[in-house]
């Protein structure tokens, strides 16, 4: 397991083509990390609103349901995703649709995503628990999109995916909610990660933030969320060590 974990990270290292699954094969390092890169508030934002407000047209060779080269099960999160107990699909091939799409270990950047695209490949790949139960060997290459840590990742201009699991690694934790400010993040070890903008409203009951993978919806997208039920599921708040303000 350890040395198919390694030859997997490499493959990210190489190709930055895989991203952060929101489970992890490996548990975080009992030792925090130095920030692996310096970024500023206002450019974590910025990224975010190019991933929730960038503009793609996928074409019915974007479309998979079924296996990839390798076996791996795809399915895009297109209309024609329709599995009973699931989320449906939203995107129609020859439309304009917005917001990069989740994809189980996507780690694609807009212009990669854009790219793979034309080159063919499936727009976007929906989670399921065979995935979670697969972790990396759930992760097809025929497939572009962004999961949920890999967006945070992106966001925060990390070299790689960090994982759910790996987050709190090169972040230190925020001794109260009330400490949050734009560009830090919500993480939920092991599940989920959201990346807060700012609070709602002047008691802080509902806050706003960025998210991929989260029902109802298959992409990137700008939620109003109620921080009652976000602590009921463990989440916590975490600030990366490499942000800076600005």
């Amino acid at each position: 397991m350890i040395a198919r974990r390694s030859a997997f990270l490499l493959l990210i290292i190489l190709t930055g083509a895989v991203g952060g699954l929101t489970n992890c094969a490996g548990g975080p390092s009992a030792r925090r990390s130095a920030a692996p890169s310096e970024v500023t508030r206002s450019e974590v934002m910025g990224k975010a609103m190019r991933y929730a407000s960038h503009a793609w047209t996928a074409s019915g060779a974007n479309v998979r349901h079924g296996l990839d080269g390798a076996g791996i099960r795809v399915d895009t999160p297109d209309q024609g995703y329709q599995k009973p107990g699931a989320v449906s699909g939203y995107w129609v091939p020859g439309r304009v649709n917005q917001g990069v799409p989740y994809q189980w270990g996507g780690f694609s950047t807009p212009e990669e995503f854009d790219r793979g695209l034309a080159a063919g490949l499936a727009a976007g790949d929906v989670y399921t628990d065979e995935k979670r139960r697969l972790l990396y060997d759930g992760v097809s290459r025929e497939a572009v999109g962004i999961d949920c840590s890999g967006f945070v990742s992106r966001c925060w201009d990390l070299p790689k995916a960090y994982s759910t699991r790996e987050l709190a690694t090169i972040c230190v934790p925020l001794p109260s909610w009330d400490d949050l400010k734009p560009g830090d993040a919500l993480n939920l070890y092991n599940g989920h990660v959201l990346l807060f903008c700012g609070w709602v409203d002047p008691d802080h009951k509902f806050i706003a933030a960025y998210e991929t993978g989260g029902p109802p919806d298959w992409k990137v997208i700008r939620h109003v969320i109620g921080v009652d039920f976000l602590k009921r599921k463990g989440y916590r708040p975490l600030r990366y060590q490499g942000i800076r303000e600005g």
